[in-house]
């Protein structure tokens, strides 16, 4: 049976752009459109066919559209991630003691869907939080009308000093940060934080900071002020543990914690309720991997997700399930979620350009991957290196008995590491 586009949810589709998430209004428009993208219909060869040359257009367009938006799928590292920071943020926002809120700290490496998980969390939560208080400021001051922002997004700057991260802080709400100096701006960022009833800050992209660099270790030292401020502190960033942001930290085994000490910004200030050491929670958003019957199992699942949502004309049943095509997919994209979507975005519309409406080795063997972004820093780790290109894939952390990530680390030859320090294992 002919099926016609419907030209209403194409237009839907297409007119939904990615707002930036830094902001206050940005946040609120993802977070209350990021509903499902909805997907070009189902056509047979012969439906298609069957359709006017503009009507195939049309569908052809919205079969990319399709492609380029797949659904972001749970995966067994990111449920074991989204578990950790709902549980942290939810407990802390239900806490009513002035104590330092315990942090989460989520580490992987680029393009393995951290930023996503987190604020796909994130956003769950603020949903929650708004319908629980009828979506009204529970804090506001009588008479105003304050902006009710449970959490915050914000990237660190790239070249990150303590000025510039707490006016990206206010920049997420709009406050005023001219002419300000660290300790008005320090003042600032606690006064938004509590005005707009923020419970989570969420600071990605946090391994541009480089520890060699004294106002990147004040930048650090700063953060851990914003634990004082009765939220819960998310940051997310590349090879955390490599990065020596947790030079200063020890490992305490028995809360299973990575422990910080208090910071001098917040005692200077007077924005320390406790004298109790800032504690972080480390949780690795890992790649998947082929080596167990689990592993290669969740990756089939994922491949059976990924192909559920595809929109090519001539698609076997099986085809990226079947066969070595998922030995293929893993040998080319190192089990890296970001480098397997772009390799199957890539390819499908390779695949109809060129009539073939399918998915295999030799047409995914002539497109070539690259991940050319400049909202990412490259040597922050944020784009990863690419299997068979020049220069090998990064290795991926290796699980330590603590618990935690151990990663293989970058070159270090022109770093300066500072003092020699211990931490605990």
């Amino acid at each position: 049976m002919n099926q016609e586009p419907d030209r209403h949810d194409l237009a839907e589709a297409l007119a939904r752009s990615s707002p930036r998430r830094d902001t206050y209004a940005g946040w609120q428009r993802w977070r209350t459109t990021r509903g499902p993208f909805a997907p070009a219909p189902r056509l047979t060869l012969a439906e298609w066919r069957a359709l006017s040359p503009a009507q195939r257009a049309l569908h052809d367009l919205h079969r990319t559209a399709t492609h380029v938006n797949l659904p972001l799928q749970e995966t067994p590292m990111s449920l074991k991630v989204a578990r950790l920071v709902n549980r942290r943020i939810r407990n802390n926002a239900l806490k009513t003691r002035p104590s330092t809120r315990a942090g989460v700290m989520v580490t992987g490496w680029g393009y393995q869907g951290k930023t996503e998980t987190v604020c796909e969390v994130a956003a769950a939560f603020e949903d929650a939080w708004l319908a629980m208080h009828n979506y009204v400021h529970p804090g506001a001051v009588e008479g105003t009308r304050d902006l009710h922002a449970p959490v915050a997004y914000v990237q660190t700057p790239v070249t990150a000093k303590p000025k510039s991260t707490c006016q990206s802080i206010l920049g997420f709400f709009g406050a005023e940060a001219r002419r300000l100096t660290l300790p008005q701006l320090i003042r600032q960022v606690a006064d938004s934080l509590d005005d707009h009833g923020t419970k989570a800050l969420i600071l990605d992209d946090i391994t541009r900071l480089r520890m060699h660099r004294a106002d990147d270790q004040d930048t650090l030292d700063l953060i851990r002020a914003f634990m004082s401020m009765n939220v819960t502190l998310v940051l997310v960033g590349v090879d955390i543990l490599g990065s020596g942001l947790l030079r200063q930290g020890r490992w305490d085994p028995q809360r299973r914690q990575w422990v910080l000490p208090p910071s001098q910004h917040a005692r200077v200030h007077g924005l320390e309720a406790t004298q109790t050491e800032r504690r972080f929670d480390l949780v690795e958003l890992d790649r998947f991997r082929y080596s167990t019957p689990e592993q290669i199992a969740a990756f089939h699942d994922h491949l059976a997700g990924l192909q559920a949502n595809l929109r090519l004309l001539k698609a076997p049943a099986d085809m990226l399930t079947g066969g070595h095509m998922p030995e293929y997919l893993m040998r080319r994209t190192d089990g890296v979620v970001g480098l397997l979507e772009r390799l199957i975005e890539d390819g499908c519309q390779e695949a109809m350009d060129s009539g073939k409406e399918t998915l295999d080795e030799a047409l995914l063997d002539d497109i070539v991957l690259s991940l050319d972004d400049p909202d990412r820093d490259p040597q922050a780790g944020e784009v990863p290196a690419i299997p068979g290109s020049s220069g090998p894939a990064p290795a991926a952390p290796e699980t330590t008995a603590s618990g935690t990530g151990r990663a293989r680390g970058r070159n270090t030859t022109f770093d300066d590491h500072g003092p020699e320090t211990r931490t605990g294992s």
